[in-house]
C-alpha cells in the first residue's frame, strides 16, 4: 500500500528531528520521539555477513528495552558520569533515502544514515542502516522501534547514542 504524501512528510520530518536532537544535544527533544517501550538496538556483527538475531542472548553493541534506558543514558551524558561523553563530540547527523511501508501499527521505516563526530583533534565517521518502527498518525508519531545496523564497527573510541 502506497503512503501519502502527507504521510511521507511527516515520516522525513520525525526522522529530521531525532537526527537535528543529537546534534543540538536537545536531550528532552530526541527522549519525547519515542514511545514508553521503545525497543532501541543496535546489533553487532556475528559475522562478516551476519548480524546478531536476538538481543536477549547474543552480544549487542548497545540494547535499550524501553525509554527508561535512554534516559539514564541522558542522565549519565548530562551529569558527566559518562567517561566516554566527556568532553561531548560535536555531531552531524544525516538521514536519506527512506523507504516507507504500511503496517498495521502505523509504519516500517528504512533509511540509510551517516553520522560525523570530531572531538579533541579527532573525527569520526560512522555508516549503516536505520530501520524503524512508527506508531501513530501523521499529527503524532513516536519510534516505538529503532534498530541501528552500524556497517563500519570496528572503531577506535566508545560508541554511544549520539555518535549513531
Amino acid at each position: 500500500m502506497q503512503v501519502s504524501l502527507e504521510e511521507r512528510f511527516a515520516i522525513e520530518d520525525i526522522l529530521s528531528k531525532e537526527a537535528e536532537s543529537l546534534d543540538n544535544r536537545d536531550w528532552d527533544s530526541w527522549l519525547a520521539l519515542f514511545t514508553e517501550d521503545v525497543e532501541f538496538w543496535v546489533p553487532s556483527w556475528d559475522s562478516e555477513d551476519e548480524l546478531t538475531k536476538d538481543p536477549n542472548a547474543e552480544i549487542s553493541l548497545m540494547y535499550y528495552k524501553g525509554r527508561s534506558g535512554l534516559e539514564d543514558r541522558v542522565f549519565r551524558i548530562r551529569t558527566g558520569h559518562s567517561a566516554a561523553s566527556t568532553p561531548m563530540p560535536r555531531t552531524c547527523h544525516i538521514t536519506a533515502n527512506p523507504r516507507i511501508e504500511k503496517a498495521e501499527y502505523g509504519f516500517q521505516v528504512t533509511a540509510r544514515w551517516m553520522a560525523s563526530a570530531f572531538r579533541q583533534e579527532t573525527s569520526m565517521t560512522y555508516y549503516g542502516s536505520y530501520h524503524y518502527r512508527l506508531v501513530g498518525n501523521t499529527q503524532a508519531l513516536k519510534i516505538a522501534a529503532k534498530k541501528i545496523v552500524l556497517c563500519n564497527d570496528l572503531i577506535s573510541t566508545p560508541l554511544d547514542i549520539y555518535n549513531i
